[in-house]
């Protein structure tokens, strides 16, 4: 891996995990200092960084931790419930033995960090259970704007659950509907699933 794919990678986490906390200034030095490595690799990841709305790089104050805004997250949320009803939609009649089994494996490895209240490890199974029914329903139109939203939709489940780990109880719960519905090929999925993303949208704003 290239130096600055793996700066690009080390800055991103630190920003998701919140270590460069949104909505402070960084300096170049402190990147540098962090991750023991040359300005060049860290300006390219910048460049990166910055594209995809991580951070904004001010030549005067630094480099500036962009915060989630409340419009953001809400357009967020509002483009999963259209794509992701619509996957259910497709997939409840459809869906295989095959892919049910690959679906409660996700939700064997979710109940155990949910009892844990593990959160980094449950933002990264949650989103794995909406991408594989992406996956299975088909449209690879749909999985790939959830792919490349993948890292600030990470970054709005831990926002949630810093908030309040046990939420993971419920974010699980919900999971284990939703598959239950596609499970009895229910249209239902398609409820729960708008039910799940409408509530955690609600919750968040509160």
């Amino acid at each position: 891996m290239l130096l600055k794919d793996i700066a690009y990678d080390r800055i991103k986490q630190k920003i998701l995990n919140e270590e460069y906390t949104p909505g402070k200034f960084l300096s170049e030095r402190t990147l540098i200092e962090d991750l023991d490595m040359s300005k060049t690799p860290i300006k390219n990841a910048l460049i990166r960084l910055e594209t995809e709305g991580f951070l904004t790089v001010s030549s005067k104050q630094g480099i500036f931790i962009n915060e989630l805004s409340v419009d953001k997250i809400n357009d967020m949320y509002n483009l999963r419930i259209a794509l992701e009803t619509f996957n259910c939609k497709f997939l409840h009649g459809r869906i295989t033995e095959y892919q049910l089994d690959e679906l409660k494996q996700i939700l064997d490895v979710t109940k155990e960090v949910t009892d844990n209240l593990d959160i980094n490890s449950f933002a990264t199974y949650d989103h794995e259970f909406h991408l594989a029914i992406s996956n299975m329903a088909g449209n690879m139109e749909i999985t790939e704007i959830l792919i490349n939203r993948q890292d600030h939709l990470r970054r709005i489940t831990l926002k949630h659950l810093r908030k309040d780990p046990e939420r993971v109880k419920i974010f699980y719960q919900d999971h284990l509907q939703i598959y239950e519905a596609l499970k009895a090929h229910q249209a239902e999925s398609v409820h729960l699933m708008e039910q799940h993303l409408e509530n955690s949208k609600s919750i968040l704003f509160r």
